[in-house]
């Protein structure tokens, strides 16, 4: 038995020396090759570069600047525009009969209504002042203002020129043709109470001891023309609104 025991134990000693010599033999040597430095990364950059990649190589990344938005709009300066010159607003309803005759055929030029302008005048502010050639009569004002109206005024050979103060001031004034005019017209009435259809109008304004006068006339188509026998006509909107700017006594220059 014992000799049987050291037998074994002796062929297995020579198999485990054996083994490794023979496993040697049969495999074929191991080739080491040296691999070149790597120039570049192939890790494909971005954050799997930098969790994996050499730090020392990878370029400095300069980042852009931060961006402001849009620099701020700044609007160019409005154009200058010439102010509106204001009509005056009139009290007196246009429609009403006792004013005006409703004419839509003869409408009046616009250019004639009333206006606050600027205007130059040697005549100091409350003057009235004629501008017969133009068919304006001027308030002046303060400042190189004026309050401008359209007027009528007289035919060829009716025109005059003058200074004179306001010597009276009348409402609805009634009317008594001059002699003179009756020559000329036979038919007309001696004398006319004030009402609508008088042709004094509205308003009167008497010239000093003349036979002249500025009134109003519900004929607003008649305004910026030759018409009268030598009177200044208004619209009776524009004659009431120049009656309670002046007084007796105001100076009035026609040109």
């Amino acid at each position: 038995m014992r000799t049987r025991f050291i037998h074994h134990a002796t062929t297995a000693l020579i198999v485990a020396i054996a083994a490794p010599a023979a496993a040697q033999q049969m495999s074929p040597p191991m080739v080491v090759v040296a691999q070149p430095p790597r120039m570049q990364s192939e890790l494909g950059g971005g954050f799997i570069e930098f969790l994996f990649g050499d730090h020392a190589e990878r370029p400095t990344y300069a980042a852009p600047p931060r961006y402001a938005g849009p620099a701020q709009y700044v609007a160019p300066p409005a154009y200058p525009q010439a102010a509106p010159q204001p009509l005056y607003v009139n009290t007196q309803p246009q429609a009403d009969p006792r004013l005006e005759i409703d004419r839509p055929d003869l409408p009046m030029d616009p250019q004639f209504l009333p206006r606050e302008v600027q205007y130059r005048s040697s005549e100091p502010p409350g003057t009235v002042v004629v501008d017969t050639p133009h068919h304006f009569l001027y308030l002046v004002e303060a400042d190189g203002m004026a309050r401008r109206y359209g007027i009528g005024v007289g035919r060829p050979g009716f025109t005059w020129s003058g200074e004179h103060h306001i010597s009276a001031k009348k409402e609805w004034p009634g009317w008594t043709p001059p002699a003179e005019m009756l020559q000329r017209q036979p038919y007309l009435p001696r004398y006319m109470p004030g009402g609508p259809n008088n042709p004094l109008g509205a308003r009167a304004l008497y010239l000093g001891s003349t036979l002249y006068r500025i009134h109003g006339s519900n004929e607003p188509w008649t305004i910026g023309h030759n018409v009268s026998s030598g009177c200044i006509r208004m619209r009776n909107v524009d004659v009431m609104d120049l009656y309670n700017r002046v007084k007796v006594g105001t100076t009035v220059v026609v040109m």
